[in-house]
Protein backbone atom coordinates (compact mmCIF):
# COMPACT_ATOMS: atom_id res chain seq x y z
CA UNK A 1 0.00 0.00 0.00
CA UNK A 2 1.07 3.55 -1.00
CA UNK A 3 1.03 6.14 1.44
CA UNK A 4 -2.30 7.68 -0.48
CA UNK A 5 -3.93 4.00 0.19
CA UNK A 6 -2.86 4.39 3.62
CA UNK A 7 -4.73 8.31 4.27
CA UNK A 8 -7.63 7.05 2.33
CA UNK A 9 -8.36 4.22 4.29
CA UNK A 10 -8.24 5.90 7.56
CA UNK A 11 -10.55 8.80 6.27
CA UNK A 12 -13.11 6.41 4.83
CA UNK A 13 -12.63 4.10 8.45
CA UNK A 14 -13.42 7.32 10.38
CA UNK A 15 -16.12 9.33 8.12
CA UNK A 16 -17.65 6.06 6.82
CA UNK A 17 -18.53 7.25 3.29
CA UNK A 18 -16.33 8.19 0.19
CA UNK A 19 -17.64 11.48 -0.15
CA UNK A 20 -16.91 12.73 3.65
CA UNK A 21 -13.62 10.85 3.44
CA UNK A 22 -12.72 12.78 0.12
CA UNK A 23 -13.93 16.03 2.02
CA UNK A 24 -11.27 14.94 5.27
CA UNK A 25 -8.50 14.88 2.67
CA UNK A 26 -9.87 18.19 0.51
CA UNK A 27 -10.21 15.64 -3.05
CA UNK A 28 -12.97 14.91 -4.73
CA UNK A 29 -15.16 12.31 -4.45
CA UNK A 30 -14.18 10.69 -7.75
CA UNK A 31 -10.54 11.25 -7.03
CA UNK A 32 -11.18 9.44 -3.28
CA UNK A 33 -12.89 6.55 -5.31
CA UNK A 34 -10.22 6.28 -7.78
CA UNK A 35 -7.37 6.02 -4.85
CA UNK A 36 -9.66 3.39 -3.11
CA UNK A 37 -10.04 1.05 -6.25
CA UNK A 38 -6.40 1.36 -6.94
CA UNK A 39 -5.42 0.22 -3.26
CA UNK A 40 -8.00 -3.00 -3.66
CA UNK A 41 -6.29 -4.10 -6.81
CA UNK A 42 -2.84 -3.72 -5.12
CA UNK A 43 -3.89 -5.70 -2.26
CA UNK A 44 -6.10 -8.25 -4.20
CA UNK A 45 -8.89 -8.15 -1.87
CA UNK A 46 -11.60 -5.61 -1.02
CA UNK A 47 -11.16 -2.89 1.97
CA UNK A 48 -14.95 -1.72 2.44
CA UNK A 49 -18.41 -3.08 1.65
CA UNK A 50 -21.40 -0.87 2.01
CA UNK A 51 -24.12 -1.42 4.41
CA UNK A 52 -27.11 0.64 5.04
CA UNK A 53 -25.24 3.23 3.16
CA UNK A 54 -21.90 3.43 4.86
CA UNK A 55 -18.45 1.44 3.99
CA UNK A 56 -17.78 -0.97 6.60
CA UNK A 57 -14.74 -2.31 6.57
CA UNK A 58 -13.81 -6.10 5.26
CA UNK A 59 -12.63 -9.14 7.74
CA UNK A 60 -8.90 -8.13 5.67
CA UNK A 61 -9.11 -4.51 6.23
CA UNK A 62 -9.93 -5.44 10.41
CA UNK A 63 -6.90 -7.25 10.13
CA UNK A 64 -4.54 -4.42 8.20
CA UNK A 65 -6.15 -1.76 10.50
CA UNK A 66 -3.85 -1.63 13.80
CA UNK A 67 -0.64 -1.45 11.40
CA UNK A 68 -2.23 0.65 9.41
CA UNK A 69 -3.11 3.04 12.33
CA UNK A 70 0.16 2.99 13.52
CA UNK A 71 1.47 3.83 10.14
CA UNK A 72 -0.86 7.08 10.34
CA UNK A 73 0.33 8.12 13.63
CA UNK A 74 3.71 7.72 12.58
CA UNK A 75 3.15 9.74 9.13
CA UNK A 76 1.52 12.50 11.50
CA UNK A 77 4.49 12.95 13.71
CA UNK A 78 6.59 13.08 10.51
CA UNK A 79 4.63 16.20 9.40
CA UNK A 80 4.95 17.92 12.63
CA UNK A 81 8.82 16.90 12.74
CA UNK A 82 8.77 18.76 9.00
CA UNK A 83 6.45 21.57 10.50
CA UNK A 84 9.36 21.87 13.52
CA UNK A 85 12.08 21.40 11.31
CA UNK A 86 10.73 24.23 8.89
CA UNK A 87 10.14 26.39 11.74
CA UNK A 88 13.47 25.83 13.10
CA UNK A 89 12.06 24.55 16.32
CA UNK A 90 13.51 21.23 16.36
CA UNK A 91 17.41 19.57 16.41
CA UNK A 92 20.71 19.99 18.35
CA UNK A 93 23.03 22.28 18.74
CA UNK A 94 26.59 22.28 20.01
CA UNK A 95 27.38 25.24 21.15
CA UNK A 96 30.92 26.66 21.61
CA UNK A 97 31.73 29.93 23.51
CA UNK A 98 33.80 32.19 25.08
CA UNK A 99 34.13 32.04 28.87
CA UNK A 100 32.78 35.73 29.14
CA UNK A 101 29.99 35.60 26.47
CA UNK A 102 28.74 32.10 28.49
CA UNK A 103 28.60 34.18 31.56
CA UNK A 104 25.83 36.47 30.21
CA UNK A 105 25.14 36.93 26.57
CA UNK A 106 24.27 33.18 25.80
CA UNK A 107 22.04 32.44 28.75
CA UNK A 108 19.97 35.15 27.22
CA UNK A 109 20.01 33.80 23.88
CA UNK A 110 19.09 30.49 24.78
CA UNK A 111 16.52 31.79 26.96
CA UNK A 112 15.02 33.60 24.04
CA UNK A 113 15.47 30.97 22.23
CA UNK A 114 13.97 28.40 23.55
CA UNK A 115 10.02 29.57 24.17
CA UNK A 116 8.22 26.51 21.89
CA UNK A 117 11.23 25.11 20.89
CA UNK A 118 12.36 21.39 21.16
CA UNK A 119 15.78 21.69 20.71
CA UNK A 120 18.56 20.48 22.82
CA UNK A 121 21.34 22.09 23.30
CA UNK A 122 25.17 21.00 24.81
CA UNK A 123 27.62 24.11 25.39
CA UNK A 124 31.55 24.02 25.64
CA UNK A 125 33.35 26.89 26.81
CA UNK A 126 36.68 27.44 25.89
CA UNK A 127 39.16 30.06 25.18
CA UNK A 128 39.82 30.97 21.29
CA UNK A 129 42.01 28.37 20.46
CA UNK A 130 40.07 25.46 21.78
CA UNK A 131 37.17 27.48 20.19
CA UNK A 132 38.34 26.81 16.19
CA UNK A 133 40.28 23.80 17.39
CA UNK A 134 36.59 22.08 18.19
CA UNK A 135 34.41 23.52 15.17
CA UNK A 136 37.34 22.29 12.58
CA UNK A 137 37.57 18.87 14.37
CA UNK A 138 33.39 18.85 13.90
CA UNK A 139 32.88 18.56 17.72
CA UNK A 140 30.99 22.01 17.50
CA UNK A 141 28.44 23.18 15.07
CA UNK A 142 28.78 26.79 16.19
CA UNK A 143 31.08 29.08 18.31
CA UNK A 144 30.35 32.57 19.82
CA UNK A 145 33.77 34.39 20.14
CA UNK A 146 35.38 37.81 20.23
CA UNK A 147 37.93 36.28 17.93
CA UNK A 148 37.80 38.63 14.74
CA UNK A 149 41.11 36.84 13.06
CA UNK A 150 40.47 35.04 9.46
CA UNK A 151 40.92 31.17 10.29
CA UNK A 152 40.94 28.69 6.80
CA UNK A 153 37.40 26.64 6.59
CA UNK A 154 35.82 28.73 8.59
CA UNK A 155 33.35 31.52 8.50
CA UNK A 156 32.67 34.68 10.39
CA UNK A 157 29.38 36.11 11.21
CA UNK A 158 28.91 39.40 13.48
CA UNK A 159 26.19 39.71 15.82
CA UNK A 160 27.16 42.25 17.95
CA UNK A 161 29.43 44.29 20.22
CA UNK A 162 30.27 44.95 23.80
CA UNK A 163 32.74 47.27 24.75
CA UNK A 164 35.62 46.65 27.79
CA UNK A 165 34.42 48.72 31.26
CA UNK A 166 36.43 50.11 34.59
CA UNK A 167 35.10 47.85 37.38
CA UNK A 168 36.13 48.92 40.84
CA UNK A 169 35.25 49.05 44.43
CA UNK A 170 36.18 52.73 44.70
CA UNK A 171 32.93 54.85 43.42
CA UNK A 172 34.15 56.19 39.98
CA UNK A 173 32.49 58.59 37.61
CA UNK A 174 31.79 57.08 34.27
CA UNK A 175 33.36 57.07 31.83
CA UNK A 176 36.83 56.58 32.96
CA UNK A 177 39.17 58.16 30.79
CA UNK A 178 42.17 56.41 29.56
CA UNK A 179 44.73 58.66 30.50
CA UNK A 180 44.17 58.64 33.96
CA UNK A 181 44.60 54.59 33.58
CA UNK A 182 48.61 55.48 33.39
CA UNK A 183 50.43 53.70 36.41
CA UNK A 184 46.77 52.40 38.25
CA UNK A 185 47.15 49.15 39.29
CA UNK A 186 44.48 47.50 37.35
CA UNK A 187 43.74 43.68 37.19
CA UNK A 188 44.64 42.71 33.41
CA UNK A 189 43.58 40.29 30.88
CA UNK A 190 46.10 37.95 29.42
CA UNK A 191 47.40 39.00 26.10
CA UNK A 192 46.46 35.42 24.87
CA UNK A 193 42.96 35.90 25.37
CA UNK A 194 41.60 38.14 22.04
CA UNK A 195 39.82 40.55 24.49
CA UNK A 196 43.41 41.55 26.25
CA UNK A 197 45.38 41.05 23.34
CA UNK A 198 42.99 44.41 22.01
CA UNK A 199 43.12 45.89 25.21
CA UNK A 200 47.09 46.00 25.34
CA UNK A 201 47.01 47.54 21.74
CA UNK A 202 44.84 50.10 22.61
CA UNK A 203 46.73 51.10 25.72
CA UNK A 204 50.09 50.88 23.76
CA UNK A 205 48.74 52.93 20.91
CA UNK A 206 47.73 55.69 23.40
CA UNK A 207 51.02 55.24 24.99
CA UNK A 208 49.45 54.35 28.13
CA UNK A 209 51.17 51.44 30.84
CA UNK A 210 49.35 49.94 33.48
CA UNK A 211 50.67 48.60 36.76
CA UNK A 212 49.59 45.10 36.43
CA UNK A 213 50.39 42.75 39.56
CA UNK A 214 47.43 40.52 38.56
CA UNK A 215 47.08 38.59 34.95
CA UNK A 216 44.55 36.91 34.59
CA UNK A 217 42.55 34.63 31.56
CA UNK A 218 39.25 34.95 31.87
CA UNK A 219 37.20 38.11 33.12
CA UNK A 220 34.76 36.61 35.37
CA UNK A 221 38.13 36.23 37.25
CA UNK A 222 38.91 39.53 37.43
CA UNK A 223 35.51 40.41 38.52
CA UNK A 224 36.04 38.31 41.41
CA UNK A 225 39.64 39.28 42.15
CA UNK A 226 37.94 42.90 42.35
CA UNK A 227 35.24 41.29 44.98
CA UNK A 228 37.38 39.86 47.06
CA UNK A 229 39.37 43.75 47.38
CA UNK A 230 42.32 42.65 45.17
CA UNK A 231 42.37 45.86 42.85
CA UNK A 232 40.43 47.41 40.05
CA UNK A 233 39.87 45.54 36.71
CA UNK A 234 39.35 46.24 32.89
CA UNK A 235 36.90 43.82 31.79
CA UNK A 236 34.33 43.49 29.11
CA UNK A 237 30.92 44.73 29.50
CA UNK A 238 28.69 41.71 29.50
CA UNK A 239 30.86 40.15 32.16
CA UNK A 240 30.86 43.32 34.24
CA UNK A 241 27.10 43.51 34.32
CA UNK A 242 26.69 40.02 34.60
CA UNK A 243 29.35 40.14 37.87
CA UNK A 244 28.40 43.36 39.33
CA UNK A 245 27.91 43.24 43.09
CA UNK A 246 26.34 45.85 45.44
CA UNK A 247 29.27 48.12 46.11
CA UNK A 248 30.81 47.86 43.12
CA UNK A 249 31.12 50.32 40.15
CA UNK A 250 31.23 49.95 37.07
CA UNK A 251 32.14 52.51 34.34
CA UNK A 252 32.47 52.88 30.70
CA UNK A 253 35.98 53.83 28.97
CA UNK A 254 36.92 57.16 27.16
CA UNK A 255 37.78 56.69 24.64
CA UNK A 256 35.70 53.48 24.06
CA UNK A 257 37.45 50.37 23.01
CA UNK A 258 34.31 48.44 21.47
CA UNK A 259 34.95 44.15 20.97
CA UNK A 260 33.31 43.09 18.25
CA UNK A 261 31.44 39.41 18.91
CA UNK A 262 31.07 36.78 15.75
CA UNK A 263 29.79 33.65 15.57
CA UNK A 264 31.89 31.03 13.29
CA UNK A 265 30.39 28.19 11.34
CA UNK A 266 31.81 25.83 8.82
CA UNK A 267 32.49 27.54 5.92
CA UNK A 268 31.27 24.83 3.39
CA UNK A 269 28.37 24.44 5.68
CA UNK A 270 25.03 25.47 5.19
CA UNK A 271 23.63 26.79 8.15
CA UNK A 272 20.18 25.25 8.95
CA UNK A 273 17.20 26.95 9.95
CA UNK A 274 17.40 26.05 13.68
CA UNK A 275 21.29 28.03 13.20
CA UNK A 276 19.74 31.02 11.98
CA UNK A 277 17.09 31.07 14.53
CA UNK A 278 19.77 30.96 17.35
CA UNK A 279 21.99 33.39 15.79
CA UNK A 280 19.06 36.11 15.23
CA UNK A 281 18.76 35.69 19.26
CA UNK A 282 22.33 36.35 19.57
CA UNK A 283 22.01 39.31 18.14
CA UNK A 284 18.51 40.31 19.68
CA UNK A 285 20.48 39.89 22.85
CA UNK A 286 23.59 41.25 22.00
CA UNK A 287 21.50 44.78 21.12
CA UNK A 288 19.27 44.37 25.14
CA UNK A 289 22.46 43.93 26.36
CA UNK A 290 24.79 46.85 24.85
Amino acid sequence: MRLRHIEIFEAIRQAGSLTQAAALLNISQPAASKILAHAEAQLGFKLFERVKGRLIPTREAEILTPQIIQLGQDLAHVRRLAANLRQGRQGHLRIGCAPAIGLGLLPMAIRRFHPGSQASFKISTLHSPGLVAGLHAQELDLIVTFDGQDHPGLRRIPVGATELAYLSRTPTPSPVALKTLADRPVIALDTRDQVGTVMDQTLRQAGITLDTQIIVQTHYVACSLVEAGCGDAIVDLLTGHAMLKPGMALCRLDPAIPIPIYVMAHAADPLSLLHHKFIDCLRTACQQLA
